[in-house]
């Protein structure tokens, strides 16, 4: 018997997350020069880094060979939300803190519940532990929370949830969640991943950090990955009831999070103006996408994130024609949407040099 076969069965059976396709990555392939290239595949701020961030990380680089103190994030992160410290927890990116409520709430023999075509990690984490996934069949490519509370059943344990959804950029009405949260039983956990909720238009917003003290069981994911342009750091945090925090702190790896994203976080959430100027460029850059999208007479899904995805024939051809122009956006074929690309909002130029190789790819 072969040495992979003594592996857990149910982790043989994971299908690998693939993440977007690397700049230098396709240089190598295709020849071309990386300078020359556009990605709009992995949903990164098209301004780069906080210019405040900056200063932080080049300012602890004097102190790396210390092992990081989770301290000075933590309390910033607790003022921002008006939490109490005890109910934060850091990740090294948000996915990992979606794998710590994975490990502490599920095993062999209990389930998870998520939407088709939510984020992939939801049933990747689910599966590493054993559990069960159930995939509820999503309502105009987007959550069904009707349906979702009822396919929880008595072993279920983990419920999750995108607001906004990547990849479809779907966004349930906050009123409708809290109204969902009231119908799942207590002893569900309920996570609300909010990678994008930074992106919101200011009417669509509700801090949902307040309803933990009424749902204990709520789980609220963020990210400074997107909007905070910190990608590269990998930061990622969840705030939490804190009974349910001191769990996720156990399996919590004690130097998660570096020096260099700790500094980098910390300065990033004070800068109001760059995040200020994302989103604005995020508004602006939906509306060429949407009015090109539309132009070339293709389908998208209305989205409230930093990307929209669109429908499009051959769309794994249309694909391989973008990156020969030096174009990256996201396949979906791994989401079950083979008919399906997804483009980051990028620049001005970095849109219509997007939308100028699309338009030729279609008439090739």
């Amino acid at each position: 018997m072969s040495i992979v076969a003594q592996a857990l069965s149910y982790i043989r059976s994971i299908s690998p997350y693939v993440p977007g396709k690397p700049i230098t990555e396709l240089a190598r392939e295709m020849g071309l020069v990386p300078e020359t290239i556009v990605k709009l595949a992995s949903n990164e701020n098209p301004l780069g880094m906080s210019p405040l961030a900056k200063q932080a990380v080049e300012a602890a680089l004097a102190g790396v060979e210390r092992y990081p103190d989770q301290f000075d994030l933590i309390a910033a992160l607790a003022e921002h939300h008006a939490a109490s410290p005890e109910q934060i927890i850091l990740g090294n990116g948000s996915n990992d803190v979606l794998d710590l409520v994975a490990r502490v709430f599920l095993s062999a023999g209990r389930s998870a519940v998520f939407s088709q075509y939510a984020f992939t990690v939801y049933p990747l984490a689910t599966i590493a532990t054993g559990a069960t996934p159930i995939t509820v069949p999503a309502r105009h490519y987007g959550h069904d929370l009707d349906a979702m509370r009822a396919a929880i059943r008595p072993d279920t344990h983990v419920l999750w949830i995108a607001n906004p959804n990547n990849p479809t950029g779907t966004f349930l009405p906050y009123a409708d969640l809290h109204a969902f949260l009231s119908s799942v039983p207590a002893e569900v956990v309920v996570v609300l991943d909010e990678a994008y909720t930074e992106y919101l238009l200011p009417s669509e917003r509700v801090d949902s950090v307040r309803w933990i003290s009424e749902f204990p069981n709520l789980v609220i994911t963020r990210t400074f990955s997107k909007v905070y342009g910190l990608a590269g750091l990998r930061v990622g945090y969840a705030v939490a009831d804190v009974a349910v925090a001191a769990l996720m702190n156990r399996v919590r790896q004690p130097f998660n999070v570096s020096n260099l994203g700790l500094a980098g976080a910390k300065a990033a959430l004070a800068d109001h103006i760059f995040i200020a100027a994302s989103y604005e460029l995020n508004r602006q850059g939906m509306q060429q996408l949407v009015a090109g999208l539309k132009r070339l007479g293709l389908q998208h899904i209305p989205s409230h994130g930093n990307f929209v995805t669109f429908a499009v024939a051959n769309a794994t051809a249309i694909n391989i024609h973008l990156l020969k122009q030096g174009v990256i956006v996201r396949p979906l074929g791994g989401y079950d949407m083979p008919h399906h690309l997804r483009v980051t909002i990028g620049r001005e130029d970095e849109n219509q040099r997007f939308l100028a190789a699309l338009e030729k790819a279609l008439c090739a």
